[in-house]
C-alpha cells in the first residue's frame, strides 16, 4: 500500500511585483515528500529555496499550482483557516532562534501552545519533557540571555516540537553556531528524524545537506536536480580521476 505524501506540489509559481518589476521566484516546481523523510534544499541567493520554504511553512502563498500538506489543499485555504492550520501542523526552526527574551525556557517553550489558549500549568510536564529531550532540563528558569547560542537552538526545536507538527521546517538552523555547537543541533535533528519526524531544512553549507536523505538543488525558481544518500555515498566510493 502506498503511502500518501506528507508534501505535494504540482506546478507550483510564485510571482513577485516590486512596482513595475516581476520577479517569477518560483516557476512551476513539482515536489513529493513522503512521512519521515529528511530533506534538504540548497541553491544559490535568489534562486528560490526561501520562497519554496515559506510557502511549504504557509508563511506566504502560491500564484498559481496546486499544494497539498497533509492531504489537505492549503492553496484553498482562507487566511483564518490557513493560520490554524499552520499552528496546528508545522514546527519552525530559525537561524536566529527568534526567541521572546522576556520569557524564560519553558515559557518559550510553550508559546506556541499559549496561542492555541492552553495555559502552562496545564502544559508543564509535556514541555518540561522536551526541554529533557534537547538537553536543557536544568535551565527552565533560564532566559535566552544567559544560555549560549547552541542552547538557543535547543529551546528553538523543543518549541518546533511542543505541537507534535506533521513537519518541521528549519531556516540555516546552523548558521549563527560555531562548528562544534553546528554539529550537536545536527545530530539532535538525526534523533528526532530517526523517531519518525519528517523534516525540511533550507541550507548552503554541504556537510549539514549530508545529514539528509535527499538534497534537492534549485536554480532559478525550479529544482534543477536531487541527489539522494545513496548517491552521494556511491559517488565518495567512486576511484578519483587520475
Amino acid at each position: 500500500m502506498l503511502t500518501e505524501p506528507i508534501i505535494r506540489i504540482e506546478k507550483l509559481e510564485k510571482t513577485y511585483h516590486l512596482g513595475e518589476v516581476e520577479v517569477r521566484a518560483l516557476r512551476g516546481v513539482d515536489l513529493s515528500i513522503t512521512r519521515g523523510e529528511y530533506v534538504a534544499i540548497m541553491g544559490a541567493s535568489g534562486s528560490g529555496k526561501s520562497t519554496l520554504l515559506n510557502v511549504l511553512g504557509c508563511l506566504d502563498r502560491p500564484t498559481a499550482g496546486k499544494f497539498f500538506l497533509g492531504g489537505e489543499d492549503v492553496a484553498a485555504m482562507d487566511d483564518d483557516a490557513l493560520s490554524a492550520f499552520r499552528g496546528r501542523t508545522l514546527g519552525f526552526v530559525f537561524q536566529s532562534y527568534n526567541l521572546i527574551h522576556q520569557l524564560t525556557v519553558i515559557e518559550n517553550i510553550h508559546v506556541p501552545l499559549f496561542y492555541k489558549g492552553r495555559d502552562l500549568a496545564a502544559c508543564l510536564d509535556h514541555c518540561e519533557s522536551l526541554a529533557r529531550l534537547v538537553g536543557l532540563g536544568d535551565r527552565l528558569d533560564h532566559r535566552p540571555k544567559q544560555l549560549s547560542g547552541g542552547q538557543q537552538q535547543r529551546v528553538a526545536i523543543a518549541r518546533a516540537l511542543v505541537n507534535d507538527p506533521l513537519l518541521i521546517l528549519a531556516d540555516e538552523p546552523t548558521g549563527n553556531l560555531d562548528s562544534k555547537t553546528g554539529v550537536e543541533i545536527l545530530d539532535l535533528f538525526d534523533q528526532l528524524n530517526a523517531s519518525g519526524k519528517t523534516i525540511v531544512l533550507v541550507t548552503h553549507g554541504d556537510e549539514v545537506a549530508g545529514r539528509a536523505q535527499r538534497v534537492l538543488h534549485m536554480k532559478d525558481g525550479v529544482v534543477d536536480r536531487e541527489v539522494t544518500r545513496a548517491r552521494r555515498a556511491s559517488r565518495a566510493m567512486e576511484p578519483a580521476i587520475a
